[in-house]
C-alpha cells in the first residue's frame, strides 16, 4: 500500500504562507494531493520535537516559516539529525533582502497579520464611512468613533474618508433647518461628535462654485447669503445643544482639519 504524502507546516505564526507555499507546489505532483498539516504559533522547542517525530515516523517533509533565531537553529539541527527534509520558506529571501537592502529583519513573528489586520480594519473603516455618509442611516451615530455635524459643504464627507483611511469610523450628519437631527445624535457622548462651522462669506463662494459645477443659476436659494446665515445659526444651535467642540473649516485644507479634530478629540477624551 503506497504510504500518504504528508507535509508538516511548522510557523511561529499563523502559518498560512507556508501552507499556501506547500499547495501551489504541490499542485505540480500528482494533482497536488497531499495532506498538508499547519502546526501554528509554534514558540518553544518542545512543540517543534513533537513535528520532528510524527515526520519520522511517517517519513514526512517538513516546510516552515520561523523568524525565531533560535527556534529555527533547533529546527534545522534535529531534521538533520533525523535524516528529515526541513524546508526554510523565508530564510533565502530575507537574506537576499540583507544584502541587498543592507538591513536586518526584526526577526519577530506574526508580522504580516499585524499588517494584514491593519489593513482590514481600513477597508471597515472605509466602507462604514460609505454607509452612515450624508446621515443616510441615523443608526450609525451609535456605532461611530467620530461623528461629525455641520452645513452641506463643510467637507464633512471627504473629512469621513480621510479619518476612515487613518482606520476610524466616522459617520456624518448633515444639519438643515427644515430636518429635525436625529435622535441618535444626543444619545452619544459629546466627546464622540465634532460641529464644523464656517464663514458665511466662503461657504457663499463653495455653494456658488457647486451651482455653476451643476449647471444651476448662483442665485438659487441654496447659495442665497439670507440662506446661509440661518443654516449657519440653526446649526450653532444644534451644536450647543449637543455640547460638542467646534472647528472652523474656512480656508482650511482637509489634511489640516482632520489634525485639528483628532487633536482636539484626544484632549476631550482624556479629561
Amino acid at each position: 500500500m503506497k504510504q500518504k504524502q504528508v507535509v508538516y507546516v511548522i510557523s511561529d505564526s499563523v502559518g498560512e504562507t507556508a501552507e499556501l507555499v506547500v499547495k501551489a507546489v504541490a499542485t505540480q505532483f500528482n494533482g497536488g494531493h497531499v495532506e498538508i498539516r499547519r502546526n501554528s504559533y509554534v514558540d518553544d522547542i518542545e512543540d517543534i520535537e513533537d513535528v520532528i517525530l510524527l515526520a519520522k515516523k511517517g517519513n514526512s517533509l517538513i516546510a516552515y516559516t520561523i523568524v525565531i533565531p533560535a527556534l529555527k537553529e533547533y529546527l534545522d539541527q534535529r531534521a538533520a539529525e533525523e535524516d528529515l527534509v526541513a524546508v526554510d520558506l523565508l530564510s533565502p529571501l530575507m537574506n537576499a533582502f540583507s544584502a541587498k537592502f543592507n538591513q536586518e529583519p526584526h526577526h519577530q513573528p506574526g508580522l504580516m497579520r499585524k499588517l494584514d489586520e491593519e489593513y482590514f480594519r481600513k477597508i471597515e473603516a472605509i466602507e462604514f464611512a460609505v454607509k452612515y455618509d450624508d446621515g443616510r442611516d441615523p443608526r450609525g451615530i451609535l456605532k461611530a468613533d467620530i461623528v461629525l455635524i455641520g452645513v452641506s459643504r463643510t467637507s464633512k464627507t471627504p473629512l469621513s474618508m480621510y479619518l476612515a483611511h487613518k482606520r476610524f469610523k466616522v459617520a456624518n450628519v448633515p444639519l438643515v433647518p427644515e430636518v429635525p437631527p436625529p435622535d441618535e445624535l444626543f444619545q452619544i457622548p459629546r466627546k464622540n461628535c465634532i460641529g464644523l462651522i464656517i464663514s458665511p462669506d466662503k461657504l457663499n463662494e463653495i455653494r456658488k462654485e457647486r451651482l455653476k459645477a451643476l449647471g444651476l443659476g448662483s442665485q438659487a436659494n441654496y447659495a442665497s447669503f439670507q440662506r446661509i446665515l440661518d443654516e449657519l445659526d440653526y446649526a450653532e444651535k444644534i451644536m450647543k445643544r449637543v455640547g460638542c467642540p467646534i472647528i472652523n473649516v474656512s480656508n482650511k485644507a482637509v489634511e489640516e482639519t482632520a489634525g485639528l479634530i483628532l487633536d482636539v478629540l484626544k484632549k476631550e477624551r482624556s479629561l
